[in-house]
């Protein structure tokens, strides 16, 4: 999906969203990095590491939805207002492939930005050895929240 025919609401989005990150615990625990920020479009990337694995090797499929989550909502905030927060209220997640790599791309992406209500794909890559594949798609529904207290970028 094209993110580039949005036009975000906040001129500041990108500074926002990388303030925003920046003051988020699980991200910072888990390592992710936010790489990209467009309007309607945000990935992040998290490198392998043995104590986000699950018994097999592969990185925990929880951590694969915490980064999309986050990437999806993340890519609705860049079209919201300047004063708004966003919190997910529902996503669904399909793996596709054992999260097995060097490091993962999770990118989100808004399908239909609304005034309270955001729709959004995601996709989680694994990266190993210079090759690239698909192994979670996640669709999530955010909303936008205004005048309430705590809940603001």
């Amino acid at each position: 999906m094209d993110a580039s025919r949005f036009e975000p609401q906040d001129p500041a989005f990108a500074e926002r969203v990388r303030a925003s990150f920046a003051r988020q615990g699980a991200m910072g625990t888990i390592g992710a990095a936010l790489c990209e920020i467009a309007p309607g479009r945000v990935t992040i990337e998290l490198p392998w590491q043995q104590g986000l694995t699950q018994q097999h090797g592969f990185l925990h499929a929880g951590m694969v939805a915490t980064a999309l989550d986050s990437a999806c909502g993340y890519a609705a905030s860049t079209l919201m207002p300047a004063e708004a927060g966003v919190l997910t209220i529902e996503f669904k997640i399909n793996l596709l492939a054992p999260a097995q790599g060097q490091r993962f791309r999770m990118e989100g992406v808004v399908v239909k930005p609304g005034r309270t209500i955001t729709v959004t794909e995601g996709r989680a890559y694994a990266l190993h050895e210079g090759r690239e594949k698909l192994i979670a798609t996640l669709g999530a529904t955010l909303m936008t929240i205004t005048g309430r207290e705590g809940i603001q970028h």
